[in-house]
Formats: C-alpha cells, sequence, structure tokens
C-alpha cells in the first residue's frame, strides 16, 4: 500500500476505496501498538534490511496513513497533527483513541464528504462486527457523528450500538456513548428514539464515575423534557429514586442537575403521576431540607425551590406555607410530627450528614436530631443511637460544632447524665492537642521563661 502511494499517478480505485483503507490502516496502528507476537516481529526484522523500512511497524503504518491523507489533499490534517503530538499520541494503546478523536475533528474541518464516507463505514463495522478495535472506532465516530446525514434506519442502528456499550465494563466506552447521545440531543428525532434508551441511562446512575453520572443526568434530562406524552410509572419511579440518592454526591454539579430533574420530574405529565411518585418524593423532604443549607449557594437554592414544589405535588399545605416563609426548622419540627412513624428512619438518614465535609450540614444534622429526639419516647434504642453519634460529633473539629454535639447531648440526656459539659469538652480537646505536640508545651515554658528573666 506505502508503494502504490508512491507512484506519480495512484489508481482511482484508491479514492473509491478511501473510507476502508484509512479506517483499516488506522487500526493497524493500533494493532501493531497493542501486542506484536514474537514470529511477526522477527518478520519485520527482516523486511526492515531488505527494503530499509520505518524503525517499527506501527510506525510504518502511521507513515501509510499520512501518505493516504496527502494524496487526497488533506496535507493540513497531517501537518495539525504533528503540531499537536498526534502521531506520537496514536502510537500508545493508553492514549490512542484521544488521538484518533483529534484525528477526527482535523479531518471534519478540512473535508465534510470524506468524514462521512468514513462514518458510514464505521457505522456498518460496529453494527455487525463486535470488534476488539472497538474503542479507537467509538472515539472516532462519536467526535464527528454530526456529519452523518441520519436517515431513521441509521438511527436505529447508532442507537443499536450505543444501548449495547453503554452495559459496557469499560468506563472510556461508556463515556464515549454518552457524549454521542448529548450531543444528539440537539435532534428532536433522536431524542424521541432515544427513550428506548432510558433504562439503561437510569442504570448508569448507580456508576462510581461522577463524570459518567453527570453526563448520564444531562441526557436524561433532555429526553424527559422532550417527552411530550406521558412517562410510564414504572420508568419515573426508578428514576426519581436513583436521583433522590445523587443529592449527596460528592459533585455538586451532580447534586444540581439531579435536583432540577427531579423537579421537572414532578412537573410532567407521567402515568398514574401522583401514586408512582408519593414515595420518592416523601424520601426526597429530608435531604432537599438538608441541603437547603449546602454551603454551595446554587445547590441550596435549587432544594428549596424543589422542596416547595415537592410539598405542592404532596399537596401539605401547611408545609407549603413555612417553607415559602423560610422556616425550615419549624418545617423540619412539623414534618416529624406529622409522621412519627417515619422518625426513625428520618433520624438514621440524618445520621449521613454527620460525616459531611461542610460544617453547615453536620450542625444541620445535629439541630435535626436534637429535634428528632423529642419524637422518641419509648424508642430506647433510638434514643442510644442519637447519643452516641453525639458523643462522636463532641470531638468535631469544629468548634461551633463539637459545642452544639455537646450542648444536644446534654438535652437528650437530660442533663446529668451527659459525659461532658461544653467547658468540659473543650479542655479535654485542649488536653488532647497538647498531648500530641510536647515541643509545643516545651517551647512554651522557655517563652515563659524567657520573658520572666529579661
Amino acid at each position: 500500500m506505502w508503494k502504490i502511494l508512491q507512484v506519480p499517478c495512484v489508481p482511482c480505485v484508491v479514492t473509491a476505496y478511501f473510507p476502508r483503507l484509512f479506517v483499516h490502516l488506522l487500526f493497524q496502528v493500533f494493532f501493531s501498538t497493542e501486542e506484536m507476537p514474537e514470529e511477526v516481529d522477527t518478520f519485520w526484522k527482516e523486511c526492515q534490511e531488505e527494503h530499509g523500512l520505518a524503525t517499527s511497524p506501527n510506525r510504518f503504518a502511521v507513515q501509510t496513513l499520512k501518505s493516504l491523507l496527502c494524496l487526497l489533499q488533506c496535507e493540513d490534517v497531517v501537518v495539525a497533527m504533528e503540531c499537536r503530538c498526534g502521531w506520537d499520541t496514536l502510537l500508545c494503546v493508553d492514549t490512542c483513541h484521544y488521538a484518533v478523536g483529534l484525528l477526527a475533528r482535523e479531518i471534519s474541518s478540512v473535508s465534510i464528504p470524506s468524514c462521512s464516507r468514513i462514518l458510514r463505514y464505521l457505522l456498518w463495522l460496529l453494527s455487525t462486527q463486535e470488534p476488539h478495535w472497538d474503542l479507537p472506532a467509538l472515539a472516532f465516530f462519536v467526535e464527528v457523528l454530526e456529519c452523518l446525514d441520519l436517515s431513521e434506519h441509521d438511527a436505529e442502528r447508532v442507537l443499536q450500538i450505543f444501548s449495547r456499550y453503554l452495559q459496557n465494563e469499560c468506563k472510556e466506552r461508556r463515556r464515549l456513548v454518552l457524549k454521542a447521545l448529548l450531543k444528539l440531543t440537539d435532534d428532536p428525532l433522536m431524542t424521541k428514539k432515544m427513550w428506548s434508551l432510558t433504562e439503561s441511562l437510569v442504570e448508569l446512575l448507580q456508576d462510581a464515575d461522577g463524570e459518567t453520572v453527570k453526563i448520564t443526568v444531562m441526557v436524561l434530562s433532555f429526553i424527559v423534557m422532550d417527552k411530550d406524552t406521558p412517562i410510564p410509572s414504572l420508568i419515573s419511579l426508578q428514576l426519581a429514586e436513583a436521583l433522590v440518592l445523587l443529592f449527596d454526591h460528592d459533585n455538586w454539579q451532580v447534586q444540581l442537575l439531579s435536583i432540577w430533574l427531579f423537579r421537572t420530574l414532578m412537573t410532567l405529565p407521567l402515568e398514574k403521576k401522583r401514586k408512582a411518585l408519593k414515595t420518592p418524593v416523601c424520601h426526597s423532604l429530608l435531604a432537599l431540607f438538608f441541603h437547603c443549607r449546602d454551603g454551595n449557594r446554587r445547590v441550596a437554592e435549587a432544594s428549596q425551590e424543589t422542596l416547595l414544589c415537592a410539598i405542592k405535588f404532596l399537596k401539605k399545605r401547611d408545609l407549603e406555607k413555612l417553607v415559602k416563609k423560610e422556616k425550615l426548622w419549624i418545617f423540619a419540627n412539623c414534618l416529624l410530627k406529622k409522621d412519627k412513624s417515619r422518625v426513625a428512619k428520618h433520624l438514621r438518614w440524618a445520621l449521613r450528614y454527620l460525616e459531611s465535609p461542610q460544617e453547615s450540614l453536620r450542625e444541620a444534622a445535629i439541630r435535626f436530631m436534637g429535634i428528632a429526639g423529642k419524637h422518641l419516647k419509648g424508642q430506647q434504642q433510638e434514643l442510644q443511637l442519637i447519643c452516641r453519634a453525639l458523643k462522636e460529633m463532641a470531638y468535631d473539629m469544629s468548634l461551633s460544632v463539637s459545642c452544639l454535639a455537646s450542648q444536644t447531648l446534654h438535652v437528650l440526656s437530660g442533663g446529668d447524665r451527659a459525659r461532658h459539659s461544653t467547658l468540659e469538652n473543650l479542655q479535654d480537646r485542649l488536653h488532647r492537642v497538647w498531648k500530641r505536640w510536647p515541643r509545643l508545651s516545651g517551647l512554651g515554658w522557655l517563652l515563659c521563661w524567657s520573658s520572666a528573666k529579661s
């Protein structure tokens, strides 16, 4: 192939078969970079000596690929890849798909028709085979998917491919597909067809990778908002339950997006709407209440707006007035008072906020426990759970949190049974810090002695 490309007059068949030649040369780079059997390596060394070829098979494949691009008057692509170290990046298994994505963007900027022809060939390959080079194939396909004028049949094939890779164990493959779906939400036809992927997308909301979850919530938001017919109750229930758990996600963007989507879900036409969503909406109240005190202003505002929407959804007029007037602690007390059967569950949910890195959320959790304790008459096991948690929080790094925990513990324990008063707790903490840093005590003595002597 390389020798054919060097002759002055290249056969027209090379131009006609450009998409196939390009794809297979590209993946020859991948094959020869990923694994080189010993017998092939021996054979290649003999070829090098006889023909004076490049130093390695993958570099020789890159050289041939460059010649093919130059033949089609894509010299700018070759130069751009060189300037961005793209060819070297292509020669590493771990970064190969990034380089393929860059190559796809450069080709699309020079020749949309060529890019479209490559995409159609890749679409055929990915829908008929399960090749082990699918990661770089997906990288190219996803990067320039807009170049493909999708027919009804093409759209179905694309979504079948994506459905398969959404369930793939490889994080990079899932991310690439999600990135493509996000791009396709600009197409109303594709957005409607994406509804078939909803179940797989909801499952991805439990993924450990924050970026994957964030893009998944964004894709689901576009799908749900575009739905002009009632959403099936089972899907709405699964989605709502998954979103409530994301309110406490480590990534604030995931929190914000999930809160927004949850609010949207309560306003859309659903099959058996109230019955389907009543349980997850009830579960959401406490999480939204806590995040009204979130350190991130945008999360706090979104939480308060969604809390109000949830209360309206549940038709709790008295609670609605309290939230509107921002009397949130009275709201919390009323919530516990109205639903005494769930006080213990609310309490256990609140425990998770004691581990929050945000001081405001830890304080809110302690105050909530103080209120909950008043509604736990006769539930000794739950009271003991609160007291154990508060004893641990009495040693919190934040002085305001530790003092609040000690005071709450003192009240719930009946005063005389409290382990430490606020003052004793502070003395105990200072004593432990003093013991931990003996040099500081010695230094303090020397400084005092030095001052007295002078």
